[in-house]
C-alpha cells in the first residue's frame, strides 16, 4: 500500500502537489486578481459595492500613507480590531501591500485580552472600529502604539447611508462607548492623503511575515501564529485546486462570508482564496441576527457560503431560510468545529447541496484536510490532506500506528506556520521532525480518510473558537475570593461545546453572580463560563494537578 492512501481518492483534476511557487507573496496575487477582476464587484456590505478597481485605489492609497509616515519598517506589526466591513479588506490588503505584518484582533477582546495581544506581538499601530475603541482607551498605559487609526460602521457606505448610519449607531442605538484616545486619525482621512501620495511595493518573499494570528495552540496562553507570504499562498493555491472540480468560474462566484475574516477560516477560505478568483464577496456584519441573515440571504443568487456548524443550524432553524433562492448554490464548507450528521442531512434537504466538512487550524494557514469539494453525503470524516500535505497518525512514542487504530494526527505540508512568535519552547513542542502536532486524536481509514475521534488537549470548541481551560482557569484564580478552578467543556446544543467551571471559593459568600460579573469584565462572550459550579475540592494528581478527566467524568454522572 502506497504511503499517501489518500492520493487514490482524490477527485479527477486535484493534483498531488500544489503549485506553491506561482506567487511570491499575497500581494503579487492580489494584484493580478484586482487588474484580471477591476471591473467586478469585490465586497458588498450593508448594500454598498466595492469594485475590485476600487479595492486596488483605496488599499494602495492606505499603504502609501502607511509608508508616508516614516513610523513603520517592513515586517513591523499592526493591528486590525473590526468587524465584517468593508474596510477590513482594505485594511489587510493594505497593510500587505506595505509590507506590514497583519496581527488580526478580535473586536469583542477585554482589556486584558487586547493588552496582551498587543504586548506580545509588538504592534506599533492598530485599526479600530470606534465602537471598541473604549477597550483600546483602557491598554494604552502598557502598550506603545505610534498609530491608531480609527473608522465607524457607516465610513465605507457612501453619502446619505453611511452618515446616517453612522449618526445612529453613535446615538439612537447608543452602540459607541465614550473614549478618548490621543492623536488618531480617522479612517477616510487616511484614504484621502494617501489618495495623494507616492506608493513603493516592498520586495516580499515567502519568508516574510503576513499574518500573526493569535491562537492558544495547545496550551492557554495566546500565541502568535508566524504565518508567512509562503504559508498563505500555499494554503491559497491548495484551497484553489481542491475547489476546481467543483466548476468554479473565474469572475462570477458569489461567496456569503458570515464568520469573522479576523477568524483564519474566513481569512483564507472567504478574503484571500475567493478574491484570487474574483468572486463577489457578501460580508454579514453581525450573523447572530439570524431574521437579518437570512434577509441578506434572499437578495442574492450566492454560489457559496462557509460557516460553522451552530451558523448553520441556526439558519436551518430560522424562519424564511427554507424559501431562500439555493438554485446557484454550488460549495457549503464547514469547519471549525465538527459538523454534526444531522445539521449536514437537513442541510442537503433544504438547500440541495452537501454540507462539506474540512479540519485546519490556525498553525496551518488553516487548511489541512477537506473531503471532496464533489462528495454528496455526510461521512463524518474530516476528509483527505490537501495538495503538498502529509497526514499520519501516531502514538505517544512518535511512531505511526497502523490503519484503523487511533493516535494523534500530525500535518507536513508548505502551509505550516514558521513558528509561534517570540516562543521557541512552545513552538519545538508542537512542530517536532518537521511533523506539526495537532493535539487531536484521530484514526485514518484504507482510503486515506481521517476522522478526529478525540481531543488529546483540554482545548474547548465554542461554535467554532478555541477557549482554553488554562486562561479561564488563571483570570479566575485571581479573583480574591476564589481559592481554585477547573474549567472543561460540556455539550451544548447550539455552540457545541461551553465553559463550566468548578469553583472552590475562599470566602463562601461568593455567588454565581459574582463570579458571572467577573467573567464579563475579563473575558469576551464565547469565553465566559456559561455553566458555574461551587465545589470543596478539584480532583488532582500526585503533582497537584487539575484532573480535568475526572471533572467531565464527573459532570457526565451528576448530568444523567
Amino acid at each position: 500500500m502506497t504511503d499517501k492512501p489518500w492520493l487514490q481518492s482524490y477527485p479527477e483534476g486535484v493534483p498531488e502537489f500544489a503549485d506553491v511557487d506561482a506567487y511570491d507573496s499575497v500581494v503579487d496575487l492580489f494584484d493580478e486578481s484586482v487588474e484580471q477582476f477591476k471591473d467586478n464587484v469585490a465586497f458588498v456590505s450593508m448594500g454598498a459595492t466595492m469594485t475590485f478597481q476600487e479595492l486596488d485605489d483605496y488599499t494602495r492609497a492606505f499603504a502609501a500613507w502607511i509608508q508616508s509616515t516614516g513610523k513603520f519598517n517592513k515586517g513591523d506589526r499592526v493591528a486590525l480590531m473590526m468587524p465584517n466591513l468593508l474596510q477590513y479588506p482594505i485594511a489587510v490588503f493594505g497593510l500587505l501591500r506595505a509590507g506590514l505584518t497583519v496581527v488580526n484582533t478580535n473586536p469583542l477582546y477585554t482589556r486584558r485580552e487586547l493588552q496582551h495581544q498587543l504586548e506580545d506581538s509588538g504592534a506599533k499601530g492598530i485599526i479600530v472600529v470606534e465602537n471598541f475603541a473604549h477597550t483600546l482607551e483602557k491598554t494604552l498605559a502598557h502598550v506603545n502604539l505610534e498609530v491608531i487609526i480609527t473608522t465607524r460602521i457607516g465610513d465605507m457606505l457612501g453619502f446619505p447611508k453611511g452618515f446616517i448610519t453612522n449618526l445612529a449607531v453613535k446615538y439612537v442605538k447608543k452602540l459607541v462607548p465614550p473614549f478618548n484616545l490621543p492623536d488618531t486619525i480617522s479612517f477616510t482621512d487616511v484614504l484621502k492623503q494617501g489618495a495623494n501620495l507616492s506608493f513603493e511595493k516592498p520586495a516580499l518573499g515567502h519568508d516574510d511575515l503576513a499574518f500573526l494570528q493569535y491562537t492558544g495552540g495547545t496550551t492557554g496562553v495566546a500565541k502568535g501564529a508566524m504565518l508567512s507570504h509562503g504559508n498563505m499562498v500555499a494554503n491559497m493555491q491548495q484551497a484553489y485546486h481542491w475547489l476546481e472540480p467543483s466548476d468554479i468560474e473565474e469572475g462570477k462566484e458569489v461567496i456569503i462570508t458570515a464568520l469573522p475574516l479576523y477568524h483564519i477560516f474566513a481569512l483564507t477560505a472567504n478574503c484571500l482564496v475567493y478574491t484570487k478568483i474574483g468572486a463577489k464577496n457578501i460580508l454579514i456584519l453581525n450573523p447572530r441576527d439570524m431574521k437579518g441573515f437570512v434577509k441578506e440571504l434572499s437578495k442574492y443568487k450566492f454560489t457559496a457560503i462557509t460557516g460553522v456548524n451552530t451558523l448553520f443550524n441556526g439558519l436551518l432553524n430560522t424562519d424564511g431560510f427554507s424559501n431562500v433562492d439555493f438554485s446557484s448554490l454550488k460549495i457549503t464548507l464547514g469547519g471549525g468545529m465538527a459538523v454534526q450528521e444531522s445539521v449536514a442531512q437537513e442541510w442537503k434537504e433544504v438547500t440541495g447541496c452537501p454540507l462539506i466538512e474540512a479540519y485546519g487550524l490556525t498553525e496551518t494557514s488553516p487548511a489541512a484536510c477537506i473531503n471532496p469539494i464533489t462528495s454528496t453525503e455526510y461521512n463524518g470524516a474530516i476528509g483527505l490532506p490537501l495538495s503538498s500535505t502529509e497526514a499520519c497518525v501516531k502514538d505517544d512514542e512518535g511512531n505511526p500506528v497502523p490503519i484503523g487504530e487511533r493516535g494523534e494526527l500530525c500535518i507536513r505540508g508548505p502551509q505550516v506556520m514558521e513558528g509561534y512568535w517570540q516562543r521557541e519552547e512552545a513552538t519545538a513542542n508542537t512542530i517536532k521532525d518537521g511533523w506539526l502536532h495537532t493535539g487531536d486524536i484521530a484514526v485514518m481509514d484504507e482510503k486515506g480518510y481521517f476522522t478526529i475521534v478525540d481531543r488529546l488537549k483540554d482545548m474547548i470548541l465554542v461554535s467554532g473558537f478555541n477557549v482554553y481551560p488554562n486562561e479561564i482557569e488563571n483570570v479566575l484564580a485571581s479573583h480574591p475570593d476564589i481559592l481554585e478552578v477547573g474549567a472543561i467543556g460540556v455539550p451544548d446544543e447550539h455552540s457545541g461545546e461551553i465553559v463550566k467551571v468548578f469553583v472552590v471559593a475562599k470566602n463562601k459568600s461568593l455567588t454565581e453572580a459574582d463570579v458571572k460579573q467577573f467573567c464579563r469584565e475579563n473575558f469576551t462572550g464565547y469565553k465566559r463560563p456559561k455553566q458555574i459550579a461551587f465545589v470543596d475540592e478539584l480532583p488532582k494528581s500526585n503533582v497537584g494537578k487539575i484532573l480535568r478527566r475526572e471533572l467531565r467524568e464527573q459532570n457526565e454522572s451528576t448530568s444523567t
